[in-house]
């Protein structure tokens, strides 16, 4: 990837880096080699994003080409917007208070330069300031309120390359170097790559898709495929303008940030990993049990459940039987009842959540399979054993936390039995050519979908254990074929 520094004037940029090209913001608008520059970043560095200044073309041209900006148009909108900067200055209060607890001033000026400053003291507000206002160079005013004492952040701006303190150049040249070159987003590596991919994790989530080694892993293999992988977090939602692909490893939910994370890179046009539509089909198990009923993919028994036909599912499935509420995942609002009594009490609460559930008949089976399918073709196969004494893989307490797991045993994916293979593909097309875990039962002959799930879990040593790192490889190669073909359409 091709990377241009923005400026009105050559001279506001005292800096040379090798492989990244220094050019004038009229040119960029208006010199047509730039038109048909191929996956570009552009950090547009110009002294102004005013509305239709030269600052402000530069982004919205850049976006409009396909090129990626930094800062966004979104970003300059933002640093407009009084109401933006007021929220942003409640959701950093902490950070504020304590950043500058010992300053005796009313008025504190924060130079921010790819999110870093020259006091260390400072460096987490600025980082913080930066996933917000993702743009290169920034400067934030705060003032000290004389009743509360408090800080806040008053206003925020961009700052021309031009207008930097002459004492604070030799630390922006150090910063920019390291941006640049890619060292702080990935880890210390330099990684010659084309493409950006954003990895969306969640370092606090008990049970994560993905555990710290298979992430290493793939990080590892992205590299391998000509990707330069990053880490990203909730908190850097206005970067994914950054990244040419976004690759999903927390756990989804339709009203959660992952959802807003794969709405906004399909909309700016990004490969994503799962896509939103996966995730609404895949999260709601009403909508996969009419999906699959309807095209004929064999099933347990099943009834979705509404306040009108409540009382007839004892009848129509016989107990003991389960329980899902349609947004159900890992175990978690899934119940198994062996009463009317409990059946009615269950079905009731469930109802006050959701206008319909799902209820399927019970089937006691040692093991579930999981067929994990990528792009439409066999990734992994596993059989994940019943936890002790439980009628589920995971068993949990009364507060939802895992207690015991059953065992696991990975298998190459040409020794499933074919009837298994085929109702998997057959199951996880239906949905699209995304990521997706298809879980399994074989009662005799009969092999029936409980369900597919968007983003299943990859870990260290289980669902790798027979391709190793090869797993990993495959679902790159997949982002890096799905990439150049975006580009070859943008740019034919």
């Amino acid at each position: 990837m091709s990377t241009l520094i923005v400026v009105d004037d050559l001279s506001d940029w005292p800096l040379s880096i090798p492989g990244i090209e220094l050019v004038p913001a009229r040119s960029y608008l208006t010199d047509p080699v730039y038109v048909g520059h191929r996956a570009t970043k552009v950090f547009n560095l110009c002294r102004s994003y005013r509305y239709q200044s030269l600052g402000y073309y530069v982004s919205l041209l850049a976006t409009a080409r396909g090129h990626k900006p930094l800062p966004g148009i979104a970003t300059i909108q933002d640093l407009k917007s009084q109401s933006v900067i007021r929220v942003a200055s409640y959701e950093l209060e902490e950070s504020i208070r304590k950043s500058f607890a010992p300053l005796q001033a009313r008025k504190f000026v924060l130079s921010i330069y790819f999110g870093r400053n020259l006091a260390r003291r400072y460096d987490q507000l600025s980082q913080q300031l930066f996933k917000l206002f993702p743009a290169p160079f920034l400067r934030a005013n705060f003032e000290r309120n004389d009743r509360s004492g408090k800080w806040y952040l008053q206003g925020i701006s961009p700052l021309a390359a031009g207008d930097i303190p002459k004492d604070h150049r030799e630390f922006v040249v150090e910063e920019s170097q390291k941006y640049f070159k890619g060292a702080r987003r990935s880890g210390g590596r330099k990684v010659s790559a084309r493409y950006d991919l954003a990895i969306l994790v969640s370092p606090a989530e008990a049970e994560p898709p993905s555990d710290e080694k298979a992430l290493h892993r793939f990080q590892k293999a992205a590299e391998k495929a000509g990707l330069r992988p990053e880490l990203i977090e909730k908190d850097d939602f206005r970067r994914l303008g950054e990244f040419d692909a976004l690759f999903l490893r927390e756990t989804t939910g339709v009203n959660h940030h992952t959802y807003r994370f794969a709405q906004k890179a399909a909309a700016e046009g990004m490969v994503v990993v799962d896509d939103p539509e996966s995730i609404l089909k895949c999260t709601n198990k009403v909508f996969l049990a009419e999906l699959l009923e309807r095209n004929r993919v064999s099933i347990p028994r099943t009834m979705i459940v509404h306040r009108g036909n409540k009382d007839a599912v004892a009848a129509g499935l016989g107990l003991p039987c389960i329980l899902k509420q349609p947004d159900s995942s890992f175990s978690r609002g899934v119940v198994k009842v062996d009463r009317e009594e409990e059946l009615r009490d269950t079905v009731g609460a469930l109802l006050e959540k959701s206008e319909m559930v799902i209820a399927q008949e019970f089937l006691a089976t040692p093991f579930d399979w999981r067929v994990g399918v990528f792009d439409r073709q066999p990734l992994f196969a596993c059989r994940y054993y019943m936890a002790r004494h439980h009628w589920q893989i995971l068993k949990r307490d009364v507060n939802g936390l895992k207690r015991d797991e059953g065992k696991v045993e990975t298998i190459p994916v040409e020794h499933l039995p074919e009837p298994v293979l085929r109702t998997a593909l057959r199951a996880a097309n239906l949905i699209g050519d995304g990521l997706y875990g298809v879980d399994l039962k074989q009662v005799g002959r009969n092999v029936l979908v409980i369900e597919v799930n968007d983003n299943p879990n990859i870990d260290a040593g289980v669902e790798d254990r027979v391709l190793k790192d090869e797993i990993y490889l495959r679902i790159m190669r997949v982002f890096l074929r799905r990439i150049e073909q975006r580009k070859s359409l943008a740019y034919p």
